[in-house]
């Protein structure tokens, strides 16, 4: 997908200010309700039209209630409402399908728009008891609060242990219309995707049909979300959850081979590529984010295995942090990643943002480096390892952080 991008036109698709307020006919608010001490804890994104919608969700088995809710509230594709609370997952609670439903309720009776058009969503500690009372408290205020402007008071409310907001917008052309593409994401610890504790809260004014919309959101999240890992660990409340209003007035896309979709998913992959990044750079504790690209391999899943292998390792995270270029662990990383490759063919390189590099390992075994220069490449803020493996013209890229004393401090008092 990224060397897709890169062929494309610079000013197809660019960059602009903003997040889930970037497109028309959007706008969301955040607050304190009181899930948390102090923070904000309570996000409500809101469409002026009701929208079609797409999800994708975890794959742990043990669920957050608010999934099974949205779950059932997207089987039409249509939805107009995402709320959203930090600080308390509802998760293993007897009553938090119950929770999750009357908080629908509230949403739809002040928005004035129908429960089943609310999507819910929670995170933060799991098992604790949820109470309705914050929601009622809060909903007015919530509403009140709507703004078209900025979503970043919402991008703080659903943080938790994240140490700033994520957030990413875009517009491209089509036909005649200007499309906008904008999302928000939470995320630093028990990261390790597989839909696909993360969330991912997307918006557009393009026009498409939900089963399209589905399609496409699926795809991109294989390619960004589920190619990150801060911690080997995978959350019980993980969603990315897109609303699309049609307010850009494109013609209604309708089918996989209108070229209207191939644009839109290269968008939606730069918004969730840069979410996901953002969520791997403020893993808990972590000072270097870790880029894996594997290039020349046999196949895109034998790519990705290896890359995601490399970045989930606890001792190759452990051995940046130390800025250690310890290629034993490297090796031993890919060789139990699910791929299958003759690695006496392999080189890998560490390489720096400002493109400083250094082989440390050629046709599988190591060489000899500066180890002066490879500690000074690992001790960048972005660490880029780079792995050939020879054997074909495809690639993958996978994104994490290293593993600090602090993660440990962080997550021993989590509940505290």
């Amino acid at each position: 997908m990224e060397t897709l991008i890169k062929h494309k036109k610079e000013n197809q698709i660019k960059e602009i200010q903003g997040n889930v307020c970037a497109p028309v006919g959007f706008m969301a608010s955040g607050m304190h309700a009181g899930f948390k001490k102090k923070r904000k804890d309570l996000a409500l994104i809101y469409s002026k039209k009701l929208s079609s919608t797409a999800s994708v969700y975890t794959q742990n088995k043990v669920k957050g209630a608010p999934i099974l809710v949205t779950k059932a509230h997207s089987i039409n594709g249509r939805a107009q409402a995402i709320i959203c609370n930090s600080g308390n997952a509802n998760t293993c609670n007897a009553n938090g399908e119950e929770i999750a439903n009357e908080v629908c309720v509230l949403v739809g009776d002040a928005l004035k728009i129908k429960k089943e058009d609310v999507l819910v969503a929670s995170t933060g500690v799991i098992g604790q008891p949820l109470s309705i009372e914050p929601f009622k408290d809060g909903m007015n205020d919530l509403v009140e609060q709507l703004d078209e402007e900025d979503g970043s008071e919402a991008a703080q409310a659903i943080l938790t242990t994240d140490t700033d907001i994520k957030e990413y917008a875009v517009e491209f052309e089509l036909e005649n219309a200007t499309v906008r593409l904008g999302g928000i994401s939470k995320g630093s610890g028990m990261i390790h995707p597989n839909m696909a504790t993360m969330l991912g809260f997307i918006t557009t004014d393009l026009a498409i049909e939900p089963e399209l919309l589905q399609l496409t959101l699926k795809e991109v999240v294989k390619d960004t979300f589920n190619m990150i890992s801060v911690d080997g660990d995978t959350s019980t409340n993980d969603m990315v959850t897109i609303l699309a209003n049609g307010e850009a007035g494109n013609q209604l896309i309708q089918s996989e081979e209108e070229p209207a979709l191939q644009v839109f998913k290269e968008a939606l992959y730069l918004v969730c590529k840069e979410l996901a990044i953002a969520i791997a750079e403020d893993g808990e504790g972590a000072s270097t984010l870790i880029t894996c690209n594997v290039l020349e391999s046999a196949d895109e899943l034998q790519a990705k295995a290896v890359a995601k292998q490399v970045i989930s390792s606890s001792l190759v995270k452990t051995a940046v942090y130390g800025r250690d270029a310890n290629v034993g662990r490297l090796l031993c990383a890919i060789g139990y990643s699910d791929a299958d490759f003759n690695y006496h063919n392999l080189d890998i390189y560490l390489r720096s943002e400002n493109y400083q590099s250094i082989c440390v390992c050629e046709e599988g075994s190591t060489v000899s480096f500066d180890e002066a220069k490879a500690f000074e490449i690992l001790g960048t803020d972005r660490l880029s390892i780079d792995i050939y493996l020879y054997e074909g013209k495809s690639q993958a890229t996978a994104w994490g952080c290293d593993l600090t004393y602090d993660y440990i401090k962080i997550n021993s008092a989590y509940r505290t």
